[in-house]
C-alpha cells in the first residue's frame, strides 16, 4: 500500500485520557474526522478511508472503546458527553473546522456536533444513521434506567472469550460478514491469560439518563447549517428497526442542504471494499460539489 493510503497510528491527551485513532492521507488534504459507531473502533474506516483521494482523514477511538482510555469512575457516555472530547482533538490537530465522517452512532455525534457548533463543521458524511431516534419515553423512567445501569454494567467484568476466533463467530452470528468482524477484532479485543476480552467500557452498555423526544431531533435538524450527505446501508437499520425510515425524510424536510442516497450492504458496509469504493465515489463526487 502506497504511504498515502497507509493508516497511520496518532494518539491525543485530552481529558486526562488518551485517546486513539487512526490517519489516512495527506496531511495537506481536506480535513476530515471519523466517527465510529457505537462499540467499534477507528478501524471501522480501513476500507473506505485509503479510498477518498486528497482527504486526510482523522478516525477516533471515541473514549472508552478501541485503544482509547477509559472514562473516569464518576464520568458517563451520553452521546453528548463525546463532543468537547472531540473539539479538543480538533484543537490538537490543529483544524478550525472539518468535514465529519459519521458512521451510526457516529453519525448521530457528528449532528449534534454541527448543530451546535456550526463555525467548525464544512459538512456531514453520515453512514446508514443520522441523528439519535427519537423516543418518547417518561424522564423519570428513562433516569432511573440510567442511575440503576451504570453501576451494574460497571461491576460487571468484560465480556470475554476463549478464542479470536469466537469473537469473530459471534459478530458473524449477529449478522455482521465474516469480513467484517475479522477486520474489528484486533482493535476490539485484548488478550489475557484466560482468553481474549473486548476492550470496550461497560458503562457504555447503559441506558443514557436523558433521550431526545422528536421535537429534540427536530431542533437538531433545523440548527445544522453545513451541507449533509446521507449514504443508508440498502440492507442495514432502516431495514432492520422500526422507527429510523423517517429520519431521512425529516433530514430532507428540515436540513438545508440535504442529500441521500442507499447502497447495497449491511450496516457495516463501509468495511466490505465493493461497497466501500462506491461510498467514496459518492463522497468525492458530493466534496467537488459542495466544497
Amino acid at each position: 500500500m502506497a504511504e498515502a493510503t497507509a493508516a497511520r497510528e496518532c494518539h491525543w491527551d485530552v481529558d486526562g485520557l488518551r485517546i486513539s485513532g487512526r490517519a489516512w492521507g495527506p496531511e495537506d488534504g481536506l480535513p476530515v474526522l471519523a466517527l465510529h459507531g457505537w462499540m467499534d473502533h477507528a478501524d471501522s474506516f480501513a476500507a473506505l478511508a485509503p479510498r477518498l483521494e486528497g482527504c486526510h482523514v482523522v478516525a477516533l477511538d471515541l473514549s472508552g472503546q478501541g485503544l482509547s482510555g477509559h472514562r473516569a469512575a464518576h464520568a458517563s457516555y451520553n452521546i453528548w458527553d463525546d463532543l468537547p472530547q472531540i473539539q479538543r482533538v480538533l484543537d490538537a490537530l490543529g483544524w478550525e473546522d472539518c468535514v465529519l465522517l459519521g458512521h451510526s452512532r457516529g453519525a448521530n455525534i457528528s449532528a449534534l456536533l454541527a448543530a451546535a457548533m456550526p463555525e467548525r463543521v464544512r459538512g456531514v458524511i453520515a453512514l446508514d444513521s443520522l441523528v439519535p431516534e427519537p423516543v418518547a419515553q417518561d424522564f423519570v423512567t428513562t433516569l432511573r434506567a440510567y442511575l440503576t445501569e451504570v453501576p451494574t454494567q460497571a461491576a460487571r467484568p468484560a465480556r470475554s472469550f476463549p478464542t479470536r476466533e469466537d469473537y469473530i463467530a459471534r459478530r458473524a452470528g449477529q449478522g455482521n460478514a465474516r469480513a467484517v468482524a475479522e477486520a474489528l477484532a484486533e482493535r476490539a479485543l485484548e488478550e489475557g491469560p484466560e482468553g481474549w476480552h473486548l476492550r470496550g467500557d461497560r458503562r457504555l452498555f447503559a441506558s443514557s439518563a436523558v433521550k431526545l423526544d422528536r421535537d429534540d431531533v427536530e431542533a437538531v435538524l433545523r440548527a445544522i447549517r453545513a451541507p449533509v450527505l446521507n449514504i443508508w446501508a440498502g440492507d442495514g437499520i432502516r431495514a432492520q428497526r422500526e422507527g429510523t425510515a423517517e429520519l431521512a425524510q425529516w433530514g430532507g424536510e428540515l436540513i438545508a442542504d440535504y442529500e441521500s442516497n442507499e447502497i447495497a450492504g449491511d450496516h457495516h458496509f463501509h468495511l466490505d471494499p465493493e461497497a466501500a469504493e462506491q461510498i467514496a465515489e459518492a463522497v468525492k463526487g458530493w466534496l467537488a460539489r459542495k466544497l
